[in-house]
């Protein structure tokens, strides 16, 4: 077989080489530890947590060190391709503070490039084109070169033959796929080929393994450290029908011309390792570093045991649940980092108020086992983050979050800034802040009581004071209410009313004689507490009136009463 002869006669329009792509996209030349990482996600429409998870470690890896990370558009599956799904992915990354350096970008960003693929989205940078559907070319120049040296070959099985051959291997109970006998093309003549070709008759291109199962080879994984596998024997198509590359090549391809030194990708992808091996050997080209992480992972509540977070289970695996809950973007990160780094919360311990881009991530110190995501965890995160924010950081996100996904809560907390300040900045600071707020739905759900049009009683009145006693206990308080009381002075006369309706001023004197009390002063602030706020628990009260004002505490004190 003359394979140069038949290279040209399967790419006769491909004049370029892979040298000449060799020039166009030179080495990057960054300076000494600088790392070329990306993030190479198909355009199916639905972002999950593996895409953050797997964006964060790229984004580390790569700015820590002075790097670049870019984004690829891998949408060579036409069947999976969701229209519009790119910009929906930058606008949900950049949401959660990841950011390229170059590769697929908003079109409406400085420097970035129309594309024809997705007209509200483009491209930036020189190592280009980041959408595979406009890399053809490329990648038909190495499959050329490949031809042309015997490691690759046209395939003409249809779908038919194949089904056939895979029947056959499973009756038998041996391995699936097309290499040995099974690979009936592999040797076919010039001629044959010239011939099928002639008669219209479709085909791939395979590559043409020389694999032994018997032989071993050895790669470094980031994560794992030296993996040694079987060699891979099985003839994988590189070029579909469509003239579109499959995974395996495409990515080869990509991250060899894009010059990325550390490919990160879940470890499903870790089988796919020896075909990926010696498709970069075939091609003369160095092995990037692979990181391989682990599939995130539950405590399901029906078995208890762990599990696959799951697209139809989970509604936590989409990045949108986090976004419409109003959770911020950098408690998001921040628990991700504790579950991606076994150090980082011991790092954070040390360090409470340091930016978490000063800490060192290391792939050594990531899992090689399954990846336990827990959404309580995530809440405790989020609670430490909220304490180390300002009121007016806390409002400007709770103003953002309604004003994309409840207008009516938007038009309360717009009218109500001043306010809501002082509402958000109750026991903030000092060595002990308070660690109550978690995400915006749960904060406006904590502090709507402020609101005379989401006020409710969500609390049962003491048990311990009678109807009688809760509106004489009102009464009074009303009576002797006055704002310019300091809270020693407010609390003061608290005491006196429970004095006076036969409570005891000390709950540990009710403990001591239940019979000589109806109750303490802890039931009689409660019933007060619950007029004013609808519930048994909330922040300093006092603080609570202060900020509400007179008016407003005496209309709710007037409504219980009445109640």
């Amino acid at each position: 077989m003359d394979y140069k002869k038949l290279a040209e006669l399967l790419f006769a329009d491909i004049k370029k080489t892979p040298q000449d792509y060799e020039a166009e996209y030179p080495k990057r030349g960054l300076s000494e530890g600088a790392l070329v990482t990306r993030l190479a996600p198909s355009p199916t429409g639905f972002i999950h947590l593996g895409n953050l998870y797997g964006a964060l470690v790229d984004e580390r890896l790569a700015h820590q060190g002075g790097g670049v990370c870019y984004l690829r558009i891998e949408d060579t599956d036409e069947k999976r391709e969701v229209e519009g799904a790119v910009p929906v992915l930058l606008d949900v990354l950049s949401y959660f503070g990841i950011e390229f350096d170059e590769g697929a970008c908003k079109a409406d960003k400085p420097g970035c490039r129309p594309s024809s693929v997705e007209p509200s989205a483009g491209e930036t940078g020189a190592y280009g084109p980041y959408w595979q559907s406009m890399r053809s070319e490329i990648y038909k120049a190495c499959v050329k070169q490949l031809v042309a040296e015997g490691k690759a070959y046209p395939c003409f099985m249809s779908e038919e033959e194949i089904a056939a051959i895979r029947e056959e291997q499973s009756a038998n109970k041996i391995d699936p796929g097309i290499y040995g006998k099974y690979a009936k093309h592999r040797d076919l003549s010039f001629e044959e080929v010239e011939q099928r070709i002639k008669e219209g008759q479709p085909w791939v291109v395979r590559f043409r393994s020389e694999g032994d199962p018997s032989r071993y080879f050895t790669a470094k994984d980031a994560i794992r450290g030296d993996l040694s596998m079987p060699e891979n024997i099985q003839d994988v198509v590189i070029l579909k029908k469509n003239d579109l590359p499959t995974y395996h090549f495409a990515h080869v391809v990509d991250d060899h011309f894009m010059r990325t030194d550390i490919v990160v990708r879940g470890e499903e992808w870790m089988a796919s390792l020896p075909i990926h091996v010696q498709l970069f050997e075939a091609m003369g080209w160095e092995l990037p570093l692979y990181c391989h992480t682990t599939s995130l992972m539950k405590i399901d509540e029906a078995t208890g045991q762990k599990r696959k977070l799951s697209k139809r289970k989970d509604p936590e695996l989409g990045l949108s649940f986090y976004k419409e809950l109003g959770y911020f973007p950098e408690a998001v990160r921040e628990y991700l980092m504790t579950i991606l780094c076994s150090d980082f919360e011991e790092w954070r311990i040390a360090n409470p108020e340091t930016d978490y881009n000063e800490f060192v991530f290391s792939p050594e110190k990531m899992s090689d086992s399954g990846t336990l995501f827990d959404i309580n965890k995530l809440n405790d995160v989020s609670k430490d983050v909220l304490a180390r924010k300002s009121a007016e950081e806390i409002y400007d996100f709770m103003l953002g979050w309604a004003k994309e996904f409840d207008q009516e809560k938007y038009a309360l907390i717009a009218e109500n800034r001043d306010m809501l300040l002082k509402v958000f900045d109750i026991d903030r600071g000092g060595e002990k802040p308070r660690k109550d707020l978690v995400y915006a739905q749960q904060i406006f759900a904590f502090i709507k009581y402020f609101f005379d049009e989401t006020f409710e009683y969500e609390s049962e009145w003491p048990a311990e004071v009678s109807a009688e006693d809760r509106k004489e206990i009102l009464r009074r308080y009303i009576e002797g209410y006055d704002p310019a009381d300091d809270n020693s002075a407010w609390f003061e006369k608290i005491r006196g009313i429970t004095a006076d309706l036969g409570y005891a001023v000390k709950p540990k004197d009710h403990k001591k004689n239940p019979d000589s009390y109806k109750g303490h002063v802890g039931h009689v602030s409660g019933v007060i507490r619950i007029a004013i706020t609808g519930r048994a628990n909330s922040p300093d009260l006092w603080t609570i009136q202060q900020i509400m004002g007179q008016k407003m505490v005496k209309a709710r004190i007037e409504r219980a009463a009445n109640a």
